[in-house]
This record gives structure tokens, C-alpha cells and sequence, in this order.
């Protein structure tokens, strides 16, 4: 796959991300907006778009350049995605960006580790959801662990990048809390394949 090719499918799973946050926004339901998000999970799967969240897991196993490289655009695509939606979102749905700031807003208060961790827990919930998917061609793990994630109020960063973009806070501190979310996000994905990869591990020396 090419490097714009990397890129676009990043910006596709972004724009879908997008969508679940809009729709998300839009209910006054909170559990009715944290099941119809699984909109945007389902969708990647089965159309094989870049996640960042969804495919960082799988780096313990596919450690090598191109996996990373491949990492790195996709996140960059997923970026841009959901920055260009939550704006769009913005300008042509006022209440939703209203929603958005005060969701937001709420996420500022937050410390550096409260975020992290809700961080580290939703990656480790988005790793489950992809690996199932992947290993069993089943979605029952996206249908189940993305409400959970939502509904527990863990931190997804990408859909956290929509959720800025759509407010209209542009700072220091949201650019920081946004980093934090990613670095949450990315060990907690590798949690459960680095715990797997060291028990086989230990299985075939033994």
C-alpha cells in the first residue's frame, strides 16, 4: 500500500469516527449514544480502514518499519479526518459543537493520569474489539466493548480529536491532553498482546 493510500484509509476511519461522535452528540441518551457509536467501529472492520487505535495492538506481533510506518500515516490520515469533520460538524450543526464544548471542557479538568488511565483502558477494550473481529470473524467484541468504553468514560483519542475539532478549543492544554490520550491508548492495546506473546513464549521454552 502506498503512502497516500496509507493515509486515506486513515482519513476514512476518521470520518466515520466522526460520525459516531456526531451521533453521539446527538442523543440525549447517553446508552442510546454509546450503542449507535459502534456505527463507526463496525464499519472500519469490515471495510479494513486504518485505525490507529485498532491497529497499534497488533505491533507487538508486526514490529518491523512498514508496520509502524504504516502506523504513523494512518494516524496522520485519522487526524485529519476528524479535524476536518468536527469542523464541518461545527459550522453546520451549532448544537452539536455546543455539546462538544461542554463535553470537552469536562475533559480539560481531568489530571494528567486520570487521563492516561481512562487512556490505557479504552485502548485495551479497542484491542479486544479489532483482535476478536480479526480472529474469530466475529463483531460481537465491537458491538460489546466500544459502548462499554464509552459509557465507563474512558478516553478515545481519535474520537477525542473530533470532539476538540467540533468544539472549537484550540490550546495548549487540549493539544497535551490529546498526546496523553494517545500514549493511554497505545499501551493499553499492547497490554494484552505482550502478556500473550510472554506466556507463549514461556510455553514453547519450557
Amino acid at each position: 500500500m502506498s503512502y497516500l493510500k496509507k493515509i486515506f484509509s486513515g482519513v476514512c476511519a476518521g470520518i466515520l469516527i466522526s460520525i459516531g461522535g456526531s451521533v453521539f452528540l446527538a442523543c440525549d441518551n447517553r446508552y442510546a449514544g454509546a450503542v449507535l457509536f459502534t456505527v463507526a467501529l463496525l464499519c472500519i472492520c469490515l471495510k479494513g480502514y486504518s485505525l490507529y487505535t485498532g491497529r497499534i495492538g497488533f505491533i507487538v506481533e508486526s514490529h518491523d518499519k512498514e508496520y509502524f510506518g504504516g502506523l504513523t500515516l494512518g494516524l496522520l490520515g485519522n487526524a485529519i479526518g476528524t479535524i476536518g469533520c468536527g469542523y464541518a460538524i461545527r459550522l453546520a450543526l451549532p448544537k452539536l459543537g455546543e455539546a462538544a464544548e461542554t463535553l470537552c471542557a469536562g475533559k480539560l479538568d481531568q489530571t494528567f493520569i486520570q487521563t492516561l488511565i481512562r487512556g490505557i483502558f479504552c485502548g485495551v477494550l479497542m484491542y479486544l474489539a479489532v483482535s476478536i473481529y480479526k480472529e474469530k470473524n466475529n463483531v460481537i467484541g465491537v458491538i460489546f466493548c466500544i459502548p462499554v468504553f464509552i459509557l465507563a468514560g474512558f478516553e478515545h483519542s481519535i474520537a477525542d480529536l473530533f470532539y476538540f475539532a467540533a468544539s472549537g478549543i484550540v490550546s495548549l492544554k487540549a493539544f497535551g491532553f490529546i498526546w496523553t490520550v494517545i500514549l493511554g491508548n497505545t499501551v493499553g492495546a499492547v497490554i494484552l498482546p505482550l502478556l500473550t506473546f510472554k506466556g507463549k513464549a514461556k510455553n514453547e521454552k519450557g
